[in-house]
């Protein structure tokens, strides 16, 4: 019998959710050199995940505002290559975007490889929405409370009404 798949995070089950548990404790070397210049929110304030659960995959790293899969490959996936090209067209349909890098890349080039990443996450913008074609390059940051929507502007160049400041939802 299989296993109820409702109610699991993004249709994982409880035995892909653990092995997603034990690769972040097991990373290759690459793994961690990403991680932690991808970690905290280092790169262009996005945040990432790494080892996440989606359905019966595990994603090697995943920024949720940008739909955007890192996969890392080592000497493992020269064997797996056409797994990983079906692997990669299903996550597509979904509306994932993926990016691969060879562990090499990662281990000799680290600032090509996050400049790569950075122009990826710029294609989606961080509320989700795909940008139109004249707005390549330009970044469009969500409303955060951090950061409010600026007020229109009325006749004269005056804002139709006062900026109130934003209410941060930890005051």
């Amino acid at each position: 019998m299989t296993e109820k798949t409702f109610n699991r995070i993004r249709g994982s089950t409880p035995a892909i959710e653990q092995a997603a548990k034990q690769l972040r404790k097991q990373s290759t070397l690459a793994e961690e050199i990403l991680w932690q210049a991808l970690r905290n929110r280092q790169l262009n304030g996005l945040r990432f995940r790494r080892q996440h659960p989606v359905g019966r995959f595990i994603l090697d790293f995943y920024c949720p505002s940008a739909k955007l899969v890192i996969e890392l490959d080592g000497a493992v996936h020269t064997n797996q290559q056409e797994y990983d090209t079906i692997r990669t067209r299903e996550l597509e349909t979904y509306g994932y975007r993926i990016i691969r890098f060879d562990n090499q890349r990662v281990l000799n080039d680290l600032d090509a490889v996050l400049d790569e990443i950075y122009q990826a996450s710029l294609s989606v913008s961080q509320c989700g929405e795909k940008k139109g074609s004249g707005d390549e390059g330009k970044h469009k940051p969500c409303p955060h409370p951090l950061n409010p929507p600026l007020p229109k502007l009325g006749e004269g160049g005056k804002p139709n009404q006062p900026a109130q400041p934003a209410k941060l939802p930890f005051s």
